[in-house]
């Protein structure tokens, strides 16, 4: 197999079946074609390959394309601004303008009196669902004349898309599979008869990456006869054959560690294989035909990805969870140390770490949206009347309704593929609300005094949810409610680092309570308060002071049994920080505290700690080392003995005794 064909600006090869589907994509470059190109199919179907040749045959002929891979874009405008300026190079200061980083874009394009066209294509855009209603009503009306957007993902677009400016200029390309003839061809070419590639054909349904793995494993099986399955049955028995071809058994399990994250760096297997080189055990992986080179790591396709893990889960789970679990260890510490730009790229590799489907799916939905959400308009406010009033009594009627006078910024509406407003949440950020709105309203001044009595540090921020309903359901749970929980994460991803709490407020929390108890939310029962006679309970999450990496990370930890000693090691603010209490280290404190973490378990001789953190070559016998950790124990208080002294050698670090072994 000549590997698998993926988010690449070049294939050179031709590209089976898809004559009809590049005739459309090439539509785009024409003056009167579609603004919007949305391109979706089922895993493995070749929507990138697909894209990736396209964009090939653009650049050939003039046109100027950006592609960027959407899982490795913030959910944020922010993060999608980003993104963009990096793939041109573009100045931090006007990645908050759209407009003007659009028109920057163009510049430059002109030749002699006609300007060049500009195609943003976005790959997997599956991964900014959050992003979903920002897309839709603010980047595309804002697209200048000459720029074109192509996207292309496993769900077709959500109803709302065909409505508003965004409708206008779309047109949807939907992925089949590759009909018999071309599935036949293309397994002609690799190398089967056309009797054994019309039978295959037939069995692989015309799913282009189950024939190149099929490619891969069944030429040395000549009588082996692959059952008539469903696609996933046929993908998990192609990939066990896969694994059997690999004799290798370091190589093996460097497939199956691999399966196990979202994307392989050399930390993540420095961290999961320590007994091997990084940069060796990162080769070894990169040579296989399974696993893709992408430019922030190595990438198996999603679909391969999950029959390999299925797979090693049922033959190994207790190597299974060692490898999650060293995962989750040097990722907490790449969390730690890492700048916005990078920030978003470890904490969707921690989420992938995360098995609870609440937040898995809030943040890697495997469905596509029915609802939408988006901010309120003023042509709105008749029909949040009416839901109000149809669930809150006066008091919550007129506290809700000074709401949205004072502050309809806070407010977002829930809506079906017909346009219509299903439901509306009102949130907001209390230290950007009126003072007076926030005293006179019961629910938002008890959350005020518990600030009042559990302050937060300087700099850190609070997202007050107010209130959701839905037209039908209320405040219970159902279709609104889990899509206002969906769009909340998008303030979450916002908000961080400076997140700290999340307010709420429930009529009647039960239905909730195992699920808010999962996440980290407990009731405030000393700031319940009474509104048209039904008393209302507040709950509150606390993120800690990582925010809302530091939650994830604790959500993780929690489902792989580790966790206790040094929770966080702030590599950037150079602090420690235990039980939620910030201590600063010195320099040396922190450079000792940091080499002694990064190599759990050695024993590190004082002589090393010398040439490494002082940067000394002195070979006699020295205290310094002896007085930096004498500092370094007492900020650690009850964790001071996970430094332990190696007699006659040094220091070790050994995680406390309330986290379990690794195993």
């Amino acid at each position: 197999m000549a590997g698998l064909e993926r988010l690449t600006p070049g294939p050179a090869g031709t590209l089976a079946g898809r004559g009809a589907e590049l005739e459309q994509l090439a539509t785009l470059l024409d003056e009167a074609g579609p603004r919007v190109m949305w391109v979706h199919g089922v895993a493995g179907i070749g929507k990138s390959a697909l894209v990736g040749r396209f964009v090939h045959d653009a650049e050939r002929s003039g046109v100027r394309c950006l592609l960027l891979d959407g899982g490795g874009i913030e959910p944020t405008p922010e993060g999608f601004l980003t993104a963009l300026g990096e793939a041109v190079q573009e100045r931090h200061e006007a990645l908050h303008d759209l407009e003007g980083l659009l028109e920057g874009l163009l510049e430059g394009l002109l030749i002699g009196q006609r300007r060049r066209l500009l195609v943003i294509a976005v790959d997997g855009v599956e991964a900014l669902r959050l992003l979903d209603a920002w897309l839709r009503s603010s980047l595309v009306p804002q697209l200048p004349e000459g720029v074109r957007l192509l996207l292309s993902g496993r769900h077709r677009p959500a109803t709302s898309w065909h409505s508003g400016p965004a409708g206008q200029g779309l047109r949807v390309l939907s992925m089949a599979p590759l009909a018999i003839s071309d599935a036949s061809r293309l397994l002609e070419s690799l190398g089967f008869s056309g009797a054994q590639a019309t039978a295959l054909a037939r069995r692989l349904h015309g799913n282009p990456l189950a024939i190149q793995l099929a490619g891969a494993t069944l030429p040395a099986r000549p009588g082996f006869r692959l059952p008539e399955a469903s696609l996933q049955h046929i993908m998990d028995a192609l990939t066990e054959l896969y694994l059997a071809d690999i004799t290798d058994p370091l190589q093996r399990s460097l497939v199956e560690g691999a399966s196990v994250v979202r994307r392989i760096t050399e930390p993540l297997l420095e961290a999961m294989f320590p007994e091997i080189s990084a940069a060796d055990a990162y080769a070894r992986l990169r040579s296989l035909d399974l696993v893709e080179a992408l430019p922030d790591g190595l990438d198996l396709h999603e679909m391969v990805r999950e029959a390999l893990e299925r797979s090693f889960l049922a033959r190994d789970p207790q190597r299974h969870g060692r490898y999650r679990r060293r995962a989750w260890k040097a990722l907490v510490r790449q969390v730690t140390g890492s700048g916005r730009s990078e920030l978003w790229r470890y904490t969707a590799d921690l989420l992938y770490l995360i098995e609870n489907p609440v937040v898995r799916e809030a943040f890697f939905p495997s469905d596509r949206p029915e609802l939408v959400v988006e901010p309120a308009q003023a042509d709105d406010a008749a029909s949040l009347q009416d839901i109000i009033h149809r669930h809150e009594g006066p008091e919550g009627v007129r506290t809700l309704w000074r709401w949205w006078g004072a502050m309809p910024e806070a407010f977002f509406v829930v809506r079906d593929g017909g346009g219509r407003c299903q439901g509306l949440c009102c949130r907001f950020d209390p230290d950007l609300a009126p003072p007076g709105c926030l005293a006179e309203d019961p629910v938002t001044a008890a959350w005020c005094e518990e600030l009042k009595a559990s302050p937060l540090p300087d700099g850190q921020r609070v997202l007050f949810i107010r209130r959701w309903l839905g037209r039908d359901d209320g405040e219970r749970p159902g279709d609104v409610q889990a899509a206002c929980w969906l769009a909340l994460k998008r303030d979450y991803m916002e908000m961080r680092p400076a997140l700290r709490r999340v307010y709420l407020v429930l009529a009647d929390l039960s239905p909730y309570a195992a699920v808010a108890e999962t996440l980290g939310f407990r009731p405030l029962p000393t700031r319940s308060v009474i509104l048209d006679g039904v008393e209302h309970a507040s709950a509150v999450l606390d993120f800690g002071p990582r925010s809302v990496d530091g939650w994830l990370a604790g959500l993780a930890a929690a489902e792989l049994g580790v966790g206790g000693g040094i929770e966080w090691l702030d590599r950037q603010a150079h602090e420690l920080i235990r039980h939620d209490r910030r201590i600063a280290l010195t320099p040396l404190e922190f450079g000792v505290l940091s080499f002694l973490l990064d190599r759990e378990g050695e024993a590190v001789s004082r002589k090393r700690l010398l040439k490494e953190v002082w940067q000394s070559d002195y070979m006699g016998w020295s205290n310094k080392v002896d007085a930096v950790v004498v500092g370094l124990r007492r900020k650690m208080g009850n964790e001071a003995g996970c430094i332990e002294t190696v007699t006659s050698v040094g220091y070790r670090y050994r995680r406390g005794d309330s986290c379990p072994p690794e195993p």
